[in-house]
């Protein structure tokens, strides 16, 4: 025991949940046993213990199966029907994650010239959103791939219309006024339409003079949601989803009850996904960053429910965010429940695993194991990096069901 040993087999032919581990129990080296491996290898520097002396290990043979390395397997293989699960899982919630993008495009596409078609479109998709989310369901935050090229006007709505519902949803609003959100944030920058590109696309800092151009944009997002119809509640997300609660924000540098409730959820979301998401992607900082910064930087800007409430529902780790665990794997979040915020389900890199078939651990099923820390994409070696895939972007999406969520 406390020999950290790595099994050169595939990982569906032994029973551990990693091929590399420190050994804890007897029952551990007895299942390893089993395996018939004439040869183990180990890390001395990750390792309590070295090796026994040779003539310590006793040379009998091979040892049998026993009740504990029976009940091993048939987790494994539970384990491997729920992987097989998760996976149709997140084939279907990415199918509805661009469809939805799909709807978006032509919702902004056709603002001006078919505006009640648009509003019609905005409305069914906000509705849909909404009663899907309210069902009696843990909502877990999924990572999208990256599938969507030059769509990001678009993801950037779609991301703060799913996260605000779902923010709003965990601080207990009625789902009527879910829905008056949903149907803001959904067209919380229609006004950049009517700002120059050369702005709203420039990667560099903005003159004072085209900052308060941009600003702008929150005018005329509500002269374009009243041609549009858009309830009253709606419209105040519009105008003031850059607001904050402590003055500092435009146009308008209303503060705390100045502004709306559905208004100051917005704002922590927008906030949050332009941190990760800027126009320049240089700038943009992981999940575990952006969050990070607001919360310890920028936390007298938010209401403080909501912003607790977010961080909760994101996690510590959010989707997205590469780490390393306490065992000493790579991996990055692949989703997270906001009724588990500490325990995110990790896509793990084992080059001894295929990346199509790659692992999914669920951290609440394995208690000696944790979240050791966050690192940059940049900082995984370039095999990892391959094999994880960091995104380039962060685009979520939801999936809700009854009993228990993606995990």
């Amino acid at each position: 025991m406390g020999l950290y040993v790595h099994l050169d087999l595939t990982w569906v032919n032994h029973p551990f949940t990693f091929s590399s581990f420190k050994i804890k129990s007897s029952e551990q080296i007895h299942m390893i046993q089993t395996l018939g491996l004439t040869r183990i290898r180990y890390s001395p520097a990750k390792s309590d213990e070295q090796p026994g002396p040779e003539s310590a290990i006793p040379m009998s043979t091979v040892a049998s199966s026993s009740p504990e390395s029976d009940l091993a397997y048939q987790a494994k293989r539970e384990r491997v029907e729920k992987l097989a699960l998760q996976r149709t899982k997140v084939a279907s919630c990415e199918r509805e994650f661009l469809s939805t993008t799909r709807i978006i495009k032509s919702i902004n596409q056709n603002l001006f010239s078919r505006p009640k078609e648009v509003c019609e479109q905005a409305n069914t998709l906000v509705s849909g959103i909404a009663d899907s989310m309210m069902v009696d369901a843990d909502i877990a935050i999924q990572l999208m791939a990256d599938k969507v090229g030059g769509e990001d006007v678009y993801l950037h709505s779609l991301n703060v219309t799913l996260l605000s519902m779902m923010l709003a949803k965990e601080m207990k609003a009625p789902i009527e006024a879910i829905k008056f959100l949903g149907m803001g944030a959904l067209f919380h920058d229609a006004g950049d339409a009517e700002i120059p590109e050369r702005i709203t696309r420039k990667m560099e800092p903005l003159s004072k003079n085209e900052q308060s151009l941009l600003q702008q944009h929150c005018g005329h997002g509500v002269d374009i949601g009243k041609k549009l119809g858009l309830p009253s509640e709606a419209l105040l997300v519009i105008a003031q989803h850059h607001e904050r609660v402590d003055g500092s924000g435009y146009p308008l540098k209303m503060q705390g009850a100045q502004l709306s409730l559905l208004s100051r959820i917005v704002a922590v979301v927008n906030a949050y996904d332009e941190l990760c998401n800027p126009v320049n992607p240089a700038k943009a900082m992981t999940p575990h960053e952006a969050l990070s910064t607001m919360y310890a930087q920028q936390r007298s800007q938010f209401d403080p429910l909501a912003m607790t409430t977010f961080v909760r529902c994101m996690g510590v780790y959010p989707p997205g965010t590469i780490v390393v665990l306490s065992n000493g794997s790579l991996g990055m979040v692949a989703s997270v429940n906001s009724t588990r915020p500490l325990k995110p389900t990790i896509l793990v890199y084992d080059p001894a695993v295929p990346k199509e078939e790659a692992i999914l651990v669920d951290l609440e099923q394995e208690p000696d194991v944790v979240v050791s820390r966050a690192i940059k994409p940049q900082q995984l070696p370039q095999a990892a990096h391959d094999y994880l895939s960091p995104r380039k972007r962060m685009s979520y999406h939801f999936h809700a069901e009854v009993g228990k969520a993606l995990a």
